[in-house]
This record gives structure tokens, sequence and C-alpha cells, in this order.
């Protein structure tokens, strides 16, 4: 039941993550870096204080207590995972939405899911079993059902698309996609970098299926100050520093629709981490697969409401429904592989 419920927090998790950017679309007149900015203090800042506050007994000194090495690890974790958010928009530019987001999405899930057991030692551990062979299987399916979704939207790119590609460069597009995914992928590492945290909040009477609220605030605002600092730098270059306070745009309704999409993407944070708990400790690494998994078959779900691939093929559209199947079916694989490890 445990690692049915791990899977059941993973998919509103990836729900979260996949649907974060529906509200943010309704900010008007301002730009990118401003409505970011906020959408971020929502996101990694205050929601995450606030959450943790309400289930973190103590939770200041709880948040003091850990070595400082820990806290700044599981903080220095953050600071990549921020940076990472900010190339991957870089991957887009180089080779497209959809070939962009399947490289870089498919190595993040890649490097979250297979560099922590490999750190600690415990990879050969997982090829003694049954259910580490199949949670390695299922991690294989994932990315080829993630390599599939990306075929889909290379052909739905040819087939409805008319922009110019003099930005696209493989070469680079591959090193940013990488650098991408192996810094996103640094989310996975800062819990794991933070699980002494989560034991003292635990100890200071936090249940076990919200003690990794007191980590994601250390690594949140590693995020925080990555992303913040780019956006403020932003604002200064591009003179756009007046959004906060133009009269002449939606204020208060910008301020409300990003900050939504911010607790929309916290979400993910918070169900992830109730998510790991719940799949126990000896397969918890797998859950980064299930995460990213969740979130590319949400996110083109929503692509499908919102008519994003209308005008495309009929043999498109099987393709990308595969995709979506594949990528459901290595979640299964992971979560039966959970099963049976208990």
């Amino acid at each position: 039941m445990g690692a049915i419920l791990g899977v059941i927090f993973h998919a509103i998790g990836g729900f979260g993550a996949g649907s974060f950017y529906i509200p943010f679309k309704q900010v008007r007149k301002w730009s990118w870096e401003s409505s970011w900015l906020i959408l971020g203090l929502s996101a990694w800042l205050v929601v995450p204080l606030a959450t943790a506050w309400l289930t973190i007994p103590d939770l200041w000194q709880v948040l003091g207590q850990a070595d400082t090495s820990v806290k700044g690890w599981t903080y220095f974790f953050g600071l990549l995972w921020g940076i990472g958010g900010l190339t991957f928009g870089l991957s887009m530019r180089y080779l497209g939405v959809s070939l962009g987001m399947t490289i870089a999405l498919g190595l993040c899930t890649a490097f979250g899911t297979l560099i922590p057991p490999i750190f600690k030692g415990t990879f050969v551990q997982l090829l003694e079993s049954a259910s580490g062979l199949i949670t390695l299987s299922g991690i294989l399916i994932c990315l080829i059902g993630i390599a599939v979704v990306g075929i889909a939207g290379a052909k739905k790119e040819n087939e409805t698309e008319s922009a110019s590609d003099d930005e696209f460069n493989l070469t680079k597009g591959l090193i940013v996609a990488t650098l991408s995914g192996l810094l996103s992928a640094c989310f996975a590492f800062g819990l794991e970098a933070g699980s002494p945290i989560a034991d003292i909040a635990f100890a200071s009477g936090a249940s076990e299926l919200f003690k990794n609220n007191a980590v994601l605030v250390w690594i949140l605002w590693g995020g925080m100050t990555t992303n913040g600092i780019y956006c403020l730098y932003l604002n200064r270059k591009n003179k756009t520093t007046s959004d906060y306070t133009n009269s002449n745009t939606p204020l208060t309704k910008n301020y409300l629709w990003a900050s939504l999409g911010g607790l929309t993407w916290y979400l993910q944070f918070f169900f992830y981490g109730m998510g790991t708990t719940y799949l126990g400790e000896n397969l918890e690494f797998a859950s980064w697969s299930i995460h990213m998994a969740f979130i590319i078959f949400f996110s083109n779900l929503w692509g499908i409401i919102y008519k994003e691939w209308a005008g495309t093929s009929r043999k498109t559209t099987w393709i990308l429904a595969l995709g979506l199947t594949i990528v459901m079916v290595s979640i299964l694989m992971i979560g039966l592989a959970n099963t049976i490890a208990h």
C-alpha cells in the first residue's frame, strides 16, 4: 500500500509541475523576468516557509540545528538546481522546444535517478535483486518513452511551425541540455544531502510524511538565490524594474496569477517529499524517474487540452499517445519493484 501511495503522491506533484504554467500564462504586460521573479518568490520562498512552519514543530531550531556542512551542501545543490532551471531555457533555444525538452528531461531523469546509488556505492546491489532489476528496467523504459514523446514533438514542429531555425545548433544544444539535465537533477541530490535535517525534523515531532519540508526550505533558498539574481539582472538590463509598480498593467491580477503559478509549482516539491517517504529507503532513488515521468505526462496532456497539437497528422498523435503510454508503463514497473522489495 505504501508504494501505491508513493506513486499517487508523485502523480499529484507531477501534476503541479506540469500545470504551473497555466496560471503563469495569464500574466499580462509584464516581462518574463518580472513574472518569473514573483513566481519564484511564491514557489521557493513564501510557500515553502509557510508549509514548513505549519508542519514542522520548532521550525527555526530545526533549520539551524543541523551541521553547517549539511546545510551548506543542501543549499549548494539548490543553487545548482536553480542554474539547471535557467539553462533549460537555452536548450529550447538551440534545439527547439520538443527536442530540447526531451533531451534535458531525459538526461535529468537518468542523472537524478542513477547518480545517487552510484555515489553511495549501492548500484551493484540493484543488479543482484529482482526489485532492483525491475526498477532499472523501468528507468530504461521511461527514457524510451521520453524519446518517443520527443519524436512526436519533432514531427509536430515540422508539421505546424514555419518559424526560422537559424538558431538551431546541435552541438551547443547538446552541451547545454546535458548541463541542464545534470544540474536540474541536483534537486534529488539536495534531498540526499539534507536527509540529516529531515531526521532532526522527525525527532522534533514532525511526522514521517512531512519531515522533508524542512529540507525543501534549504534547497529552495538556493534555487531562489540563483533565479532571483538572474531576474534582477535582467530587470536592470532590460529596464523592466517598473513592471512591479506599473499601474498601466493589471498589477493585482499579475501578482495573483504569478503567485498562483508559484504555489502550483511548489506542489511538486511538497508531494515529491511525501512520495519518497512512501516508496521506501531501498528504492527511494527511483522517485526521481517517477516524478519526471508524471511531469512529462501531465504537461503533454495540457498541450492536448489547449490544442497545441492541433494541425498535426494522425500518425504524430499516435506516436505521442504511444510515448505517454510507455512512460506510464515505466511508472507502474517502478511501483511494482518497490512492492516486491517490501
